[in-house]
């Protein structure tokens, strides 16, 4: 059988200008983040001694569009815009009617959709006369792109990654150190927030992010940079999705049945859904939304929606989001990236407001979808994007079933070619689920905070 051609490209004159800031468009503003002694909205003081003014204001701004600087544009350029296939190979397989198509960030420098917001976020601190940036990486993803990002504009990048992945994921760690980046084990001896952990914890993010945070606030040349969670995060991510829409179009297609991301800060997520909700608010599309958790972290379809701290020593702002608790540490599942106690406020905003739904899916069935698509489709997925690959292949025999010959478009956010241990734990039969008890997310509960 012939199969037909299912990559499509932009050309570079088609890049985005522009990132989308979907609060502008959503029927509700979000809920503010709060200071956490006096309980009051957070001011652009309040972020400064963390975060340069540009992205204090990107972070609190309600304009549609923000304009990409030409400088960060030049750098896109590297590896956007990035391809849109089809999954030709995937449908016959599966003997679906449905199409599915995925946008393919692992073309990046660093091997996944983080350096859409790396690039900018190193760039407006080097601007600001920032000299060092710390941050916190799970599956090692992040802060492969914020390494890479510094080593662009001359900034020092210093990293602490999640002591399970640190462990599992070796390569990532000297991938990171080629990009000039340090790196510390989490919870680490460096900080007070690590200290408070013994030494062979296996970390959580939430803890990485105190450790990160605790430095950065010493020292008044030094900033923090955070992968994902925050607004400005998401708001960078979403060059996925307006490439997507003109891919889509390109493809012949009117538009979008069905958008699925895995999320577990929410940066892909964001990046890839929400030009589609602008479309389907504005009534030019009708998309279901669906975001995908791993059953073990999974603070959408479990978690509490409220105020809570986005790191695990009380460091951050308050920020209402859905929550497991910021004393919550997942099991060591394989989707390190995945593994955070909360969901994006903007993102917990949209599911509030009815935009959007959640699924939970365990990690045995991620990796069967994954080794599917990688003899199918030629590519191995990082393990934190097969969550989404899972449930559009769910979807795809469900159109077996019925005969319906929906369009299903999801981010493969990045490869997992430094993520072979995962993939050996599967095909050696040695993975297993992990669910989360409910005496457990009860537990975890128990430490949020409880505003008046």
């Amino acid at each position: 059988m012939t199969i037909k051609t299912h990559k499509y490209l932009l050309s570079e004159d088609q890049m985005p200008t522009n990132w989308y800031n979907i609060v502008a468009d959503l029927p509700e503003p979000p809920p503010p983040p709060l200071h956490p002694g006096t309980h009051e909205p957070v001011g652009p003081d309040d972020l400064a001694p963390l975060f340069p003014m540009d992205l204090i204001l990107q972070e609190v701004s309600t304009e549609r569009y923000i304009p990409i600087p030409d400088e960060v544009q030049d750098i896109y350029r590297l590896w956007r815009p990035s391809p849109l296939y089809r999954a030709h190979r995937l449908e016959q397989a599966l003997g679906t009617p449905a199409r599915i198509y995925y946008k393919y960030e692992g073309v990046s420098p660093a091997g996944s959709h983080k350096p859409n917001t790396a690039v900018p976020q190193v760039y407006y601190n080097a601007k600001a006369g920032v000299k060092k940036l710390t941050t916190e990486t799970g599956a090692g993803q992040w802060g492969t792109a914020l390494a890479f990002a510094s080593s662009l504009f001359g900034v020092e990048c210093e990293v602490w990654q999640v002591g399970a992945s640190y462990d599992a994921k070796p390569y990532r760690r000297t991938l990171i150190e080629t990009f000039g980046g340090t790196v510390h084990r989490s919870p680490s001896r460096l900080t007070a927030a690590g200290r408070a952990f013994p030494e062979d914890h296996s970390g959580s993010l939430g803890i990485a992010i105190s450790e990160a945070v605790e430095v950065a606030a010493q020292r008044e040349d030094t900033k923090y940079a955070l992968g994902s969670v925050l607004n400005h995060v998401l708001l960078h991510q979403t060059v996925i999705g307006e490439e997507a829409l003109l891919q889509l179009e390109m493809a012949g297609e009117k538009g979008a049945d069905l958008v699925i991301g895995c999320t577990g800060g929410g940066s892909n997520f964001g990046g890839l859904a929400f030009p589609f909700i602008r479309e389907k608010l504005a009534g030019r599309q009708s998309p279901v939304i669906r975001a995908v958790e791993p059953a073990s972290c999974p603070s959408l379809t479990r978690g509490e929606y409220r105020y809570d701290f986005g790191d695990t020593a009380g460091f951050t702002p308050l920020m209402k989001m859905h929550t497991l608790g910021h004393d919550f540490v997942p099991d060591r599942i394989h989707a390190g990236g995945l593994r955070y106690h909360g969901m994006a406020p903007l993102i917990s905003h949209v599911y509030e407001l009815g935009l959007m739904e959640a699924i939970a899916i365990e990690q045995t069935e991620c990796f069967a979808a994954a080794i599917q698509f990688a003899r199918t489709e030629g590519i191995v997925p990082a393990p934190e994007p097969t969550h989404a690959l899972a449930a559009a292949m769910r979807e795809a025999l469900a159109c077996k079933e019925s005969g319906e010959e929906k369009v299903i478009i999801t981010a493969l956010c990045g490869h997992g070619l430094l993520d072979l241990a995962a993939y050996e734990s599967y095909l050696g039969g040695q993975m297993v689920d992990s669910g989360l008890s409910d005496a457990e997310l009860q537990a975890a509960l128990a430490g949020v905070p409880t505003l008046a």
